[in-house]
Formats: structure tokens, sequence, C-alpha cells
């Protein structure tokens, strides 16, 4: 590392002051983090904590979490961590068109999802009654606590220690005056958003629990159709909705992009400090697109994660943390041994909470197994 010029991180931090928006998130003007590191000699700050974010052990797990379907359902359906880098790249590609901050961005995206436990928001719902007297329990916080504190890599202090501007980015369920912060956070927040709506789509068609035909009444999905037919009027079914799923994301991504921009000329949006005189979200969608998402968004809810096979197995899944949960919780001992020491500082139902929510869906299942049946060997 000595070996490389110093002054590559500074170049890329003057490249930042030079090319991106006057209201962008500067790596150079970072408020830093909570224990004070020499910066790195060619990383910016944000490069670094996207870095350390890819590289721990969270993040890795990510590969076998639940997105809609469970792991053992099929190799082509989404994962938390495919999801996540699906949504970085729609993040990546906004903040560029709108002169933001890419690796903040993405940095932000990266980490959102961290926090989520094994089984999709079942797990989560499972973990939040669990835990409703106890602190509770709440993926985003959760993605904080990780970065915070249960991430441990480094001797010199706990967690990943991230710079201010990741950690605000991460609590996109806060108060108006700190999702303001950084127009990033809002962007990081809708890619998100974006992404699951499409890939859920798109996982939901492929699974056969959505019906090209069916969703003839949802505007976004109808107005693809109407242009394939234009276009390829001999297109194959599986190539039409891939390609429909497509239209719809460049329809939602473009849209944001446009009315942004709007925004941020209408509201006179000159620097950072601009963001906190305005109390609307300054990234959005306009209102024709945001009805429309809200349909689709409608519509999936109804059919595809309300749909009795996808209960059945997130259910399913929710029956198995509660019970995991119930035999850590009489016998502690059974858990392993850094989780009982940290049991004994924070409480053994946060420990257990912590425990159970970085668990993949294939060791929570091998886990109840090893709990539950008999000639299972523990």
């Amino acid at each position: 590392m000595s070996s490389l010029p110093k002054p590559i991180r500074k170049l890329l931090e003057a490249s930042e002051d030079k090319l991106l928006a006057p209201f962008a998130a500067k790596s150079g003007q970072s408020f830093g983090r909570r224990y004070p590191e020499k910066e790195h000699d060619f990383r910016t700050a944000f490069q670094r904590d996207r870095d350390r974010i890819v590289h721990s052990t969270a993040f890795r797990r990510l590969e076998y979490k639940t997105q809609v379907f469970v792991n053992h359902e099929g190799d082509h359906y989404r994962t938390r961590l495919t999801h996540t880098l699906e949504a970085a790249q729609i993040g990546r590609t906004v903040a560029r068109c709108l002169g933001l901050n890419e690796d903040l961005t993405e940095t932000i995206i990266l980490a959102h999802d961290l926090g989520h436990g094994p089984f999709g928001h079942a797990g989560e719902d499972a973990l939040r009654d669990l835990m409703v007297q106890h602190g509770g329990f709440e993926h985003n916080q959760q993605s904080l606590r990780i970065v915070e504190v249960l991430e441990d890599s480094y001797q010199e202090f706990p967690g990943l220690n991230l710079t201010l501007e990741t950690r605000i980015g991460m609590q996109k369920h806060s108060d108006k005056k700190v999702k303001g912060y950084h127009v990033e956070s809002r962007i990081a927040d809708l890619s998100d958003e974006i992404a699951y709506d499409c890939h859920d789509l798109d996982d939901g068609l492929r699974s056969g629990l959505l019906k090209p035909d069916e969703l003839e009444d949802v505007r976004l999905w109808k107005s693809a159709m109407d242009y394939i037919s234009r276009k390829y009027p001999r297109i194959k079914e599986t190539q039409r909705n891939r390609l429909g799923v497509r239209l719809v994301t460049n329809r939602l991504v473009s849209d944001m992009i446009a009315q942004t921009q709007k925004n941020i000329a209408r509201y006179k949006i000159n620097s950072l400090k601009d963001l906190f005189r305005v109390a609307s979200p300054i990234a959005g969608f306009s209102s024709e697109v945001r009805k429309d998402k809200i349909e689709l968004q409608d519509y999936l809810s109804i059919h595809l994660y309300q749909n009795q096979r996808v209960i059945r197995m997130t259910n399913k899944g929710k029956r198995f943390l509660r019970e995991i949960f119930k035999v850590y919780k009489d016998c502690p001992e059974q858990l392993p041994a850094q989780v009982q020491e940290r049991g004994k500082k924070d409480g053994i139902y946060r420990a257990i909470c912590d425990y159970i929510s970085g668990m993949t869906d294939r060791f929570a299942l091998e886990e109840y197994k090893r709990l539950f049946e008999p000639f299972e060997r523990v």
C-alpha cells in the first residue's frame, strides 16, 4: 500500500468536488467516523465504507436469506444478496445521472438489508413479536447494530466504524430531517423499492404464481406489453416477460430521474444546506407514475405475497424461529459461547435475537433439525 502514490485519494476527492452537483455528498467533506482513523491512501471514505460492507460476514450471509421464495425453492429466484446487488446498480445509475455521489449511494444500498433475518418479512415479523417487550426488532435498526456493534473484525473498535453519512443513509425510516440530510439516502431508498417491485414481478412470473394475461389490468405492465406487441409480435413468452420487467424497471428509473431533476430546479437546490429548508423529499416520482407504482405494489401484495404457496412457506419459517427462540431462552447453555457472553452484557433476549437474525434460511432449518429431530446430530 505504501508504494502507491499518496495523492490518489486527494485526486479522487478533488474530482468529486469538480464533477458532482453542489448538493451531492462529498467524501472529502465527510463528518468522519465515530472512532477516528487515518484516511486511506487510495480510497475515499465512502469507498472504504463500501469495501468494509462487502467484506463483512453479514453481507456474505445475504446469499442464503429469503427475498420472497425460500432458498431451497429454486436456484433462479432472488435472494437478499441478488436483490441488494440489483438495487445497488439502479442506485448507481440514478446517482450518476443526477450528479450525486455514486459511492455513497451504492454503500448505503449494500448495507441496507444486512439486518434482515431468515425467511424474509415473515422472519422479521416473528422476531418483532418475540422482542416486543425486550427492545423490539426492526431490520433497519438491526443493520445499524451490525455495522456499529456486532461485526467483529477490528481490534481498534467495534463494528465497521463507517462514516456518519453512511450510517445516516441506513436510517431510511427515520424522521424527515435525517432522511433529508443527503439526497443519496433517498435515492438508495427508492432504488431499493424499484428493485424489489420489479424483480418480485419477475420471480412471480417465473414461478407461475403471476399470470401475464391477468397482469393486463396493471397499467405499468399493460404499457410494456402494448409496446412489445407492436415491436416484437412473434416474441417468445419467456423473452416477452423478461423484456416487460425491464421496461417497467426503465419506466420507474427514468421517471425518478426526471422528477427529481424537476424538484431540484423547482426548489432551487444548490447546496446541502438547501435540502433542510424543503419539507418534501427532493427525490421521487411524478404523481402519475407514483400511482402506477402503488397499483403494481398492491397487485403484488395480493397475488404474490399473499399467495397460498408463499404464505405457507414463510409461515413455516416463522414457526421455526419462534420455536428455536423458545429453546434458547429456556436453556441459554445451548447457545454458542460468544452468544452467551453477549447475553451477559446486552440481556439474553437481545443476544438470542442478534443470533437468530444473523442466521441464513439454510442454517435456521438445519438448527431446527438439530434441536428437535431426535436422530439428528447436534
